[in-house]
């Protein structure tokens, strides 16, 4: 059954109202924003990169509030076990029995703070949350939340006492979206706002308020499932993918997950564009953040300083584009 025009329309008018309202907090990140959005229309998760201090967590929990969704953060340490991320078996004396008690995963958006700090086998934990959207404890499985995306930070500064992501884990990402130093003005804005008393820890009283929730979101997740998707723009999906695993800079290149994954954010992308169907221009849009976590390059290009960025826009470059 499709969705009615009407509560298409209504919901692209929320989703942008959402974007003015996050706007309210954060200067200077809105294609950190529309990733975002983008990655909860599209059921995935969000790797977000930046050096400290340019609103990751501020960016979160803005989007958060607009959107009424509840967010919980976890500070990813060494020392953070897995029964801290998705909870743990807590005797109760008084009923003579254990008692889950339910972690912070459960919630819409898990905010994990440098995630690359802890160990594997807290990060393998967080995996099932993200891949099956739920958590296994005594042999019961209990669901998450819907919606539940984990929304992920890394330092690309800092490597020392870190524990890099696997590929198998980083392919579990949708986007990877990276959050640059502002411009000047951007960053004249965010002073500006402070010296007005702006407090990044009150986004009530910087305006921030509730434009959709939950049952909405579910709605505008379902219209992005009927977006088309011509024979052709697919094809182009897959050339641009099995052009990454020709290039001489390249030794691991983009995945069939990762084709799907392009799929899913291109139709999101394509919706919220005012568009009934994928195109190749919307395609192009999201290579980049859906496909850079997703390469591994050979040494030799590592050494040499190759940017995934640079070998992505050479393959649009190369391959045809359909008409």
């Amino acid at each position: 059954m499709s969705t009615p025009t009407d509560t298409i329309v209504s919901l692209r008018e929320s989703l942008a109202q959402v974007r003015t309202e996050v706007g309210k907090a954060v200067v200077g990140q809105d294609g950190a924003v529309t990733g975002l959005i983008i990655a909860l229309l599209a059921r995935g998760h969000v790797l977000l990169e930046g050096v400290p201090g340019v609103a990751k967590t501020l960016l979160v929990r803005s989007l958060s509030q607009a959107l009424s969704l509840e967010t919980k953060r976890v500070q990813f340490t060494p020392d953070l076990m897995p029964g801290d991320v998705t909870g743990s078996l807590i005797y109760d004396a008084r009923a003579g029995e254990f008692e889950f008690r339910k972690g912070p995963v459960f919630t819409n958006i898990l905010l994990a703070d440098e995630i690359n700090r802890t160990p594997p086998k807290t990060q393998s934990a967080l995996l099932e949350a993200m891949e099956e959207r739920q958590v296994s404890v005594d042999g019961r499985t209990l669901p998450l939340p819907d919606p539940f995306i984990v929304a992920a930070t890394m330092n690309p500064i800092e490597y020392e006492g870190t524990y890099s992501l696997p590929e198998a884990q980083l392919d579990r990402f949708l986007l990877k979206l990276v959050l640059d130093i502002p411009d000047r003005d951007a960053e004249f804005e965010v002073l500006r706002r402070h010296a007005a008393g702006f407090s990044p820890r009150d986004l009530t009283a910087a305006g921030v308020t509730a434009v959709l929730g939950a049952e909405q979101l579910t709605a505008a997740q379902a219209a992005v499932m009927e977006v088309g998707s011509s024979a052709d723009v697919l094809a182009y999906i897959v050339d641009l993918a099995r052009a990454t695993r020709r290039s001489p800079s390249v030794k691991l290149g983009v995945s069939p997950r990762g084709t799907t994954a392009l799929l899913a954010a291109t139709k999101a992308w394509a919706w919220l564009s005012g568009y009934d169907s994928i195109t190749p221009d919307h395609v192009q849009a999201m290579v980049l953040p859906v496909w850079r976590h997703r390469i591994q390059l050979q040494p030799e290009a590592e050494l040499e300083g190759v940017a995934v960025d640079a070998i992505l826009r050479s393959v649009l470059q190369q391959v045809q584009v359909p008409i």
